[in-house]
């Protein structure tokens, strides 16, 4: 059946998504930890496998509420010269805080500063890590003929 589309590419197709899932949660883990670590007023009492919790939250607001907010908030993003973005995000980061405490997941942001120097330090460490971090697998580079 090999002409009817079975095979490993689909498997392997699969697999990188699957990584490419797993790298961002990771990355997410990780700036989230930094802002619990650097900004007062970002907390978290629990274990890493709730933590991990928490990063599926803040994917999910990143990925579901946030551009939807940034489309509604877009003219003023331009007219602040895309300063009102930060708030956006420390929005979002507070809202994770809120969708968190229901889920009894331990994270905690007290305010729109925290929230907003949070967002801010979790840009920063996810970008760094990002850059740092490949998401596609090591043999999908160009390699020069021979």
């Amino acid at each position: 059946m090999r002409g009817a589309g079975f095979g490993t590419a689909g498997a392997r197709s699969d697999s990188i998504h699957v990584m490419g899932f797993v790298t961002r949660l990771l990355v997410n883990a990780a700036a989230l930890w930094v802002a619990t670590r650097l900004v007062p007023g970002v907390t978290y009492d629990g274990g890493w496998l709730p933590f991990l919790g928490v990063a599926v939250v803040f994917g999910v607001v990143n990925a579901f509420i946030r551009p939807v907010t940034k489309i509604l908030t877009f003219p003023i993003i331009i007219v602040t010269l895309g300063i009102f973005a930060l708030v956006v995000n420390g929005l979002m980061l507070w809202l994770t805080s809120s969708l968190s405490a229901a889920l009894g997941l331990g994270f905690h942001v007290a305010g729109f500063w925290p929230a907003f120097w949070g967002a801010l330090v979790v840009s920063i460490v996810s970008t760094i890590l990002s850059m740092l971090v490949r998401d596609t697998p090591r043999g999908d580079y160009y390699a020069p003929p021979r």
